[in-house]
Formats: C-alpha cells, structure tokens, sequence
C-alpha cells in the first residue's frame, strides 16, 4: 500500500513538472489556469513550494485556486499554505494578512489554530531585527499568548510557551542592556529605573540575578545602603549559587555590610513578599 501510494506521488509530481515544462519553465497564463482543476493547481502549488527556493512561486498558484475556485475545499487550504508560503519567504507582513484571513473566514477550522500561529510567528521572527523598538516584540507575545490560551491542548500551544518564554527574555534583555549602558555612564537613577523593571516585570526571566546584582552596584553608587543591602538579601535568598550573589556579597562587605533586608522601600516590600512565598 505504501509503495503504491509513493509510486502515486512520483507519477503526480513527473506530471506537474512536465506541465509546468510545458508551460515553458514560467508561470502558467490565466487560460491556462482555467483549464485546470482545483486539485491541479493546488497540487502545482506544492510541487512549487516543495522545489522552488522563494515561497512567492507557490504563492501564485495557491492564490489562483482562491479566484477560480472560491468556494471549494482546497481554496480553504491554499490560503493556509499562502500563509506558510509567504512566511518562507520572510515577507511577514502578507503572511500575517493571509493567516488573519483565515481565521476570520474559517474560525472554527482546525487549521485556525495553525493559522494563529503563524501570524504569533511573523512577529516572533522578527524580534531580532527590531533594534530597541520592542513593539513587535509585545505583539509576538500578544499572538503567543492567544495560541496558548485558545489551544492549548495543541502542539502549536506547546511551541508556543517556549517562544513566548525566549520573548519574554528578550524584553528583560534590552532593559538589561540600557541599564548597564546608563550605569557605566554613572547615571545610577536611569539605571536604577531599568533595573527595577526586570526585577518588577520580568522576575521570572534569566536576568533577575544580575539586575539585582546590578541595583547593589548603582544604590551603593548613590549611598543608598539600605536599597543595597536589601537587593543583595534577596539576590542571596532566590539565587545564592549564582556568580551574581558572590560579587555582590563581596562588594557589601567591602564596605562593611551585610545581605539583609534595610528600610522600608520597594525593594524591602518585594523581599517580605518573598519570604511569604509571594514573589519568585
């Protein structure tokens, strides 16, 4: 059965490409496209798509399957597969206006769920290119989130909990990144700030341990020693194996202090709700 099903697939895809030879090695004409079924063209489109190293080669046979046959099966699934086309080819914005598509026009489809996630994809994709403009990156984890809570039970979700996790990370990072940029220019307040919202928003990510490491440096900077004592209690408390905890541990008792918890500031009110098991 499965060697006569791959003999099958061999003969369909020797037939596609010798109408596509036929069509002198260039894209079919409309009169040409009419006089094929949806099946047919469909098909081309994967032998495209399979073969052709620009997603936008399948996209014209998967649109044309749209206008000649609009209402049909395989138009439901050549819009889908327009989607993953143009992602192949890394023209995310008409990825994500064919994915949207879909889900509007199909929603209760199971390929609905496949579609959400490629439109969380055209976002994610691009967090990297982004530079300091982190919008795409809050859109990736709106649409990641979306997936999650809508299907969860999918494997897309399980995918997507991960992506969501390393864009999280990533929006930790830039904070990161400004802050440190802003403490080794001495502006301790401006750092402070950054530091402060990984510590507040993005606790749960990789760079908690150095952000409070971090806050011991610019508050010790400023004389601020309680902030300072109280970011190394709780970098001692949550991750005293890290390297971050023993830098800090030698600087406060470089100037004659110890990790514990000082004074009643921001800091001091995340350690007491940490050591009620409400934080971390």
């Amino acid at each position: 059965m499965g060697r006569a099903r791959n003999t099958a697939n061999l003969v369909g895809s020797l037939a596609l490409a010798a109408f596509l030879s036929a069509c002198g090695g260039g894209t079919p004409t409309s009169a040409e496209f009419e006089k094929l079924d949806a099946e047919t063209i469909y098909k081309l489109g994967e032998y495209e798509l399979a073969n052709s190293r620009k997603g936008a080669d399948a996209v014209t046979y998967f649109s044309e399957v749209e206008r000649l046959y609009p209402y049909s099966e395989w138009a439901k699934r050549a819009l889908i597969m327009q989607a993953f086309a143009y992602h192949k080819d890394r023209d995310y914005e008409n990825s994500r206006a064919s994915a949207q598509r879909y889900i509007d026009t199909y929603p209760a489809e199971e390929d609905a769920a496949y579609a959400k996630y490629l439109l969380a994809l055209s976002y994610y994709d691009q967090i990297d290119e982004v530079g300091r403009d982190q919008g795409l990156t809050f859109q990736a984890l709106q649409a990641l989130r979306a997936v999650i809570e809508e299907y969860p039970d999918s494997d897309y979700a399980r995918s997507a909990i991960l992506k969501f996790d390393l864009a999280f990370d990533h929006l930790a990072a830039k904070e990161m990144e400004i802050g440190r940029y802003y403490l080794k220019r001495k502006n301790y307040t401006a750092a402070i700030n950054r530091f402060r919202v990984v510590v507040e928003d993005y606790q749960t990510t990789t760079h908690t341990p150095e952000a409070l490491h971090r806050l011991v440096e610019s508050y010790l900077s400023l004389g601020l020693t309680d902030e300072a004592q109280t970011a190394g209690a709780i970098l001692g408390h949550n991750f005293r194996s890290t390297v971050w905890y023993e830098d800090s541990y030698r600087l406060l008792t470089g100037y004659g202090l110890a990790p514990e918890s000082k004074g009643d500031g921001w800091l001091a009110q995340i350690y007491r709700q940490m050591i009620r098991g409400e934080w971390m």
